[in-house]
């Protein structure tokens, strides 16, 4: 009977492909939210027994990190570089910023699928490592520039995480009525985002003044 039950668990699995998981848990997602996507749910609308899903993930925070790799690893985060030519660093960051915001904001609770993401594997992600590589060539060392790359990284996080609180409470009915008055999101995160940008130029400076520092130990 065991050996029987774990064929016909073997062959459900089978018949999904771990892409058709992920298809399956964003659409989850997307309909009802972070926190109604279960490993019982996600396997009752692929149509299979919850045991076949653990096929393809081991458990539901492998799901959820190979969820968060798909909303960050868009190879629009793995162009070229092109800092050194006419563009220059700071357009870069802006350019790796939004469309990082424009990726979370594509699925509901994006920001906060990709923030548990963070959370299971500090330093990973291909916009903060690229963010991180980019102002490393700006000039700051391997510490600041890491620094720098995640306080740009939580501050994205964190600006979508709001517009997505937000939506929710619109959703359900439960905004304030002075809820018109909030700011324009798109104004909010440029003005944001150029001030966080003013901070690593401003450190920027400070270190290329000083030439005598090893660019390693740069604090």
């Amino acid at each position: 009977m065991f050996k029987l039950a774990a064929e016909l668990r073997y062959g459900q699995a089978m018949r999904l492909s771990r892409e058709s998981v992920l298809k399956g848990a964003f659409a989850i997602l997307d309909r009802y939210g972070l926190a109604d996507l279960t490993m019982r749910r996600l396997a009752a609308e692929l149509g299979i027994q919850p045991g076949g899903l653990y096929w393809h993930f081991a458990n539901k925070q492998t799901l959820l990190a190979a969820m968060a790799d798909q909303i960050t690893g868009s190879d629009r985060f793995t162009e070229p570089d092109r800092f050194m030519g006419e563009t220059g660093w700071r357009p870069e960051l802006q350019m790796v910023s939004t469309r990082l915001r424009s990726a979370l904001l594509a699925h509901r609770d994006g920001a906060e699928l990709v923030a548990a993401g963070y959370a299971l594997r500090p330093g990973s992600g291909q916009p903060l490592e690229r963010m991180t590589k980019i102002i490393q060539q700006a000039g700051l060392g391997d510490h600041d520039a890491a620094a720098a790359a995640a306080t740009l990284t939580h501050f994205v996080l964190g600006h979508a995480a709001e517009v997505q609180a937000h939506d929710q409470l619109r959703r359900a009915g439960a905004l304030p009525d002075d809820h018109d008055q909030f700011p324009d999101p798109d104004a909010a995160f440029t003005t944001g985002l150029e001030i966080v940008l003013d901070g690593i130029a401003a450190r920027c400076s400070a270190v290329n003044a000083a030439p005598s520092t090893p660019r390693s130990r740069a604090r």
